[in-house]
C-alpha cells in the first residue's frame, strides 16, 4: 500500500475559500467554524519541523475544516443574496444584479488575460479568478432567484 504524502498545494485542490461581500460579512459569518486554532496548529507545526511530511495530521485536519466551512460559506452567502432579493426595493436590488454582472464580466476579462500566464503563478491566478467567477456567477443567480420569488408573489 502505498502512503500519500500532502503538501501545501493539496490545499488548493478544490476552489478557493469564497470571497464574502462585506455587507452580509457579519451574518454569513455567524457561527461558522472559521478553522483559525487548526490553522494556527498547522502553522506552528511548520515552524517547528520546516517540512509538511512531519505536519501530515494538521494539514489533513485543516484541509477537511476548510473544505466543511467554505462549503457552508458559499450556501450561506447564496441564501442571503436570495433573501436580498427577496425583500430590498427592486431598484436596488436591480442595481445590486448590475454590480454582479459588470463583476462577472471583469472577472471574465481577467480570466482570458490570465491565460497567458505560465507556470505556477499562471495556475493560481486562474485558480483564484475561476473560483472568483463561480462564485460571483452563483451570487448573481440566487440573487435574481429571489427577484423572481417576489414577482411571483
Amino acid at each position: 500500500m502505498e502512503e500519500t504524502i500532502l503538501v501545501g498545494d493539496d490545499l488548493m485542490m478544490g476552489p478557493p475559500s469564497p470571497i464574502i461581500p462585506p455587507e452580509i460579512a457579519s451574518h454569513v459569518l455567524e457561527g461558522v467554524d472559521l478553522c483559525d486554532g487548526i490553522l494556527k496548529n498547522l502553522f506552528l507545526c511548520l515552524q517547528i519541523n520546516d517540512i509538511e511530511p512531519f505536519c501530515q495530521d494538521e494539514l489533513a485536519m485543516y484541509k477537511q475544516c476548510a473544505e466543511k466551512r467554505d462549503r457552508e460559506l458559499r450556501k450561506r452567502i447564496q441564501d442571503s443574496e436570495q433573501k436580498l432579493g427577496l425583500s430590498m426595493p427592486l431598484n436596488d436590488a436591480k442595481e445590486r444584479a448590475s454590480q454582479l454582472e459588470t463583476e462577472v464580466t471583469s472577472l471574465d476579462r481577467r480570466l482570458i488575460l490570465a491565460s497567458g500566464l505560465e507556470g505556477i503563478e499562471g495556475f493560481r491566478q486562474r485558480w483564484s479568478l475561476h473560483g472568483h467567477l463561480t462564485d460571483t456567477k452563483k451570487r448573481l443567480e440566487s440573487l435574481k432567484q429571489g427577484m423572481e420569488n417576489r414577482k411571483r408573489e
